[in-house]
């Protein structure tokens, strides 16, 4: 087997936090700065209660501003969308519950449903981004595949003819060839059209 060296990808083995990190996003820390935002925890909730509009616009700017940096594109009391940091292919995103658990049995099941609703939205989103096919699933354990296996979520890979090529075949390495940024702008654009 020939390597390819991917220096981008020395985050993924290296950062070992202690904290999960999507649990960090779902509550806005910027995984960039490692500055914890706003929660939305019950106490964090009955202090915005009780501050002043102006207070609650500004930890929301603050939410916004660590979404964009984590590359967040929806979120709902439920789950949030956010880019896979490591994506198999363009537009690789991810469904993930706010809720922090390893399986989906012990997830309530309204969450559930609403991962399943926002994955089927998912699929037409990535249809009109382009995929000529679509990968939906989620590895569930580490003996189940899971990268991270302390939380659950669900995998949206979007397919196109020619992507596991020679290179994948007979280099056993794969290339990302387009800008990370570009694709994520492309796929908030669509998640306005498709989520909201």
């Amino acid at each position: 087997m020939n390597y390819l060296y991917a220096p981008w990808r020395s985050g993924y083995f290296i950062s070992k936090n202690e904290e999960c990190v999507f649990c960090a996003i779902s509550q806005g820390m910027d995984l960039n700065i490692k500055l914890k935002m706003q929660t939305k925890s019950k106490e964090r909730s009955k202090e915005l209660k009780d501050s002043t509009s102006e207070s609650t616009s500004c930890n929301q700017d603050k939410l916004m501003q660590a979404d964009i940096k984590n590359r967040v594109f929806y979120r709902d009391n439920e789950v949030f969308c956010v880019m896979n940091k490591f994506p198999y292919t363009p537009g690789h995103f991810l469904i993930i519950p706010h809720t922090h658990t390893h399986s989906p049995e012990i997830l309530d099941v309204e969450v559930w449903l609403q991962m399943q609703k926002i994955a089927q939205k998912g699929v037409a989103l990535l249809k009109e981004f382009g995929a000529q096919g679509i990968n939906l699933g989620m590895n569930i354990e580490r003996a189940g595949g899971a990268g991270i296996p302390e939380h659950l979520h669900l995998h949206l890979i979007p397919r196109f003819i020619g992507d596991t090529n020679f290179f994948t075949t007979i280099g056993d390495s794969r290339a990302y060839g387009v800008d990370f940024d570009e694709i994520f702008n492309r796929i908030c654009k669509l998640s306005q059209k498709y989520f909201y």
